[in-house]
């Protein structure tokens, strides 16, 4: 037979939600867990407070002996036992202090698990998905890759895909990506700098420099480096020439918008320069005694007429 107290049982069994046996164990397991605050035998918030009096108490009543002693030329050593026992208040209410900042970080570590095992829905996910950070690289589109005569770019010689550098085939800023090798691509930059210009970059060093810490950090466009790494901007179309412009440049970005402004300038008709003035600039340099005397010269030279009478004796 089944009784009135199976039937209850049975009835409230079947209003209760039913649950997986992960959320069964972490209901268990959150019920039982313990709290940082349980070693305090007064509650946290009371205990805050006592301290944080005690803390601000102490160090007022020694900033007062301190300025007192001051005042009377007394060692700040010298330390009565008042003093001896606010410095101890004082140094055990900013040790607790410290450690209720660190409370939450402390709560949170013995959470994770009170039996040194992971709880199982960290591990399996429980029933409620969790969402999943991806890279930059996860959700990068794929581009395809840049053919040359029917193969991939790598696959030709380094003339040939200099050549097609020049004529505008390949992008010159992609010979990285395409190639996948940095010190490859700078090389055949270089091929197409000489290609373009007639000149040759034999004073220019190559070798002896990590390329690929350079990528994507520093310079762009990079033909070789002078200490540091030098990018290519250009054809600058000034005067009705064609300037190939080399940069020295630890600056990221500086080369690629210098690049896009002699592209838009080229595609404009080129630039006019005209020169207005042509010369070099110099400065004084007066020497005195004292600070007060280099003054009594600014304020001299703050007059129009004493300046340009001071002028005349340095411009002889």
């Amino acid at each position: 037979m089944v009784g009135s107290d199976d039937i209850m049982r049975i009835n409230a069994a079947a209003r209760s939600p039913v649950s997986s046996p992960g959320q069964q164990l972490k209901m268990q397991r959150d019920s039982h867990k313990p709290l940082a605050s349980d070693a305090l035998p007064l509650p946290v918030s009371l205990t805050n407070k006592i301290f944080m009096v005690l803390f601000f108490s102490a160090s007022y009543y020694l900033m007062r002996r301190w300025r007192e002693k001051i005042r009377s030329s007394t060692p700040l050593h010298m330390l009565n036992l008042g003093e001896i026992v606010a410095l101890m208040v004082q140094l055990a209410s900013f040790i607790y202090l410290i450690g209720f900042f660190g409370i939450d970080y402390v709560q949170n570590y013995i959470n994770k698990s009170s039996d040194g095992s992971w709880d199982l829905d960290d591990v399996r996910g429980g029933d409620i998905p969790r969402r999943q950070r991806c890279s930059a690289a996860e959700i990068r589109i794929p581009r395809p890759p840049v053919l040359l005569r029917g193969k991939t770019l790598s696959d030709n010689a380094d003339d040939d895909i200099a050549s097609a550098v020049r004529e505008g085939a390949v992008p010159s800023h992609s010979l990285e990506a395409e190639l996948g090798d940095c010190g490859r691509a700078a090389s055949v930059r270089r091929q197409a700098v000489e290609l373009t210009t007639g000149r040759s970059l034999e004073g220019l060093p190559l070798t002896g420099i990590d390329y690929a810490s350079i990528l994507g950090q520093c310079c762009e466009m990079v033909v070789g480096y002078v200490q540091i790494p030098v990018g290519v901007a250009g054809p600058l179309l000034l005067d009705g020439f064609e300037f190939t412009v080399p940069m020295a440049t630890t600056e990221g970005c500086l080369v690629a918008s210098t690049n896009r402004g002699c592209k838009a300038i080229y595609q404009s008709g080129g630039a006019t320069s005209t020169l207005l003035r042509e010369g070099m600039t110099r400065a004084p340099v007066v020497r005195f005694a004292t600070a007060k005397r280099a003054a009594e010269l600014k304020f001299f030279l703050e007059d129009a007429n004493n300046f340009e009478t001071l002028s005349v004796i340095f411009n002889r």
